[in-house]
């Protein structure tokens, strides 16, 4: 489940925590609701951030699977 958080401080920083989105695309997600709030002050990437997105078509799934020959 994708999910976006935020914490108002007092003093008028945002605090923006975005999990459940593998990859950069948490940056496409967050851009229009960042580029309102104003000026990006610090980012830190999560694990999720780095990984990689593994999901095989089924007809990548066919090409993967190893052919005997039936000598």
């Amino acid at each position: 489940m994708e999910t976006l958080e935020f914490i108002i401080y007092p003093d008028g920083r945002v605090k923006e925590t975005v999990t459940g989105i593998v990859g950069a695309s948490c940056a496409e997600v967050t851009a229009a609701i960042e580029a309102q709030l104003g000026t990006v002050v610090a980012q830190q990437n999560t694990s999720e951030y780095f990984a990689q997105n593994n999901r095989q078509t089924s007809a990548e799934a066919v090409a993967a699977q190893t052919t005997y020959s039936q000598w």
